[in-house]
């Protein structure tokens, strides 16, 4: 998995209310907010077009990030984005201070290995994809930024549920601590459909 660093320079904010907001938006900035840790919740700007650069970046949404506050960095997890309904702007950003040994619960993609050359879609099955990501809970330094799922050996009538994700040291999947009904499926290879008026014609 990729280690890649994702740092982000911000400046604290003074003004508040949404005058002040539109103010910094015309700036090309978003507001922002850290909390968390020991320390009190911070007020912050950040150039709008550098964060919508990281977003490109799948990783973004579930790494420990570096935030440049005034010469100050913190570790920071993205809590939440606040996106304009139509344009493609984002208004507001949340981060969550975190420490290395913190206990965290992330949500994380999983991607999906041999998709197209697993044994069920060579055979001509439907790959359904039922969940994208999935919940884990970890510690900070052992946040991974997806979970892999090997579908080579799925055929088809068969699926991956939760439990049977093979998941790295010290990460476990939340839904699974709850219960074992919680086990869902993430994948399954259905048969292909069958065109019922062609299937007749050939009978004729």
């Amino acid at each position: 998995m990729s280690q890649e660093t994702f740092a982000l320079d911000a400046a604290r904010r003074d003004d508040q209310g949404k005058g002040a907001s539109r103010r910094l938006r015309r700036e090309g900035r978003i507001p922002a907010i850290v909390y968390g840790g020991d320390e009190a919740p911070q007020s912050v700007t950040i150039l709008h077009n550098e964060i919508l650069k990281h977003l490109e970046h799948e990783a973004f949404y579930s790494h420990v990030l570096e935030l440049n506050i005034d010469g100050k960095t913190s570790k920071v997890i993205l809590r939440d984005l606040h996106r304009h309904p139509y344009k493609p702007l984002i208004m507001h950003a949340d981060f969550q201070r975190v420490s290395a040994n913190q206990s965290l619960r992330v949500t994380v993609p999983l991607h999906f290995l041999n998709k197209e050359t697993s044994v069920g879609a060579k055979a001509g099955g439907i790959v359904n994809v039922i969940l994208s990501e999935i919940e884990v809970d970890c510690t900070a330094n052992k946040l991974p930024e997806f979970i892999e799922v090997d579908m080579k050996d799925l055929d088809i009538g068969g699926s991956i549920h939760l439990s049977q994700i093979k998941m790295p040291a010290g990460v476990r999947i939340h839904a699974l601590m709850l219960g074992e009904d919680h086990d869902v499926g993430v994948v399954a290879i259905h048969a292909p459909k069958v065109d019922k008026s062609a299937e007749a014609e050939s009978e004729e």
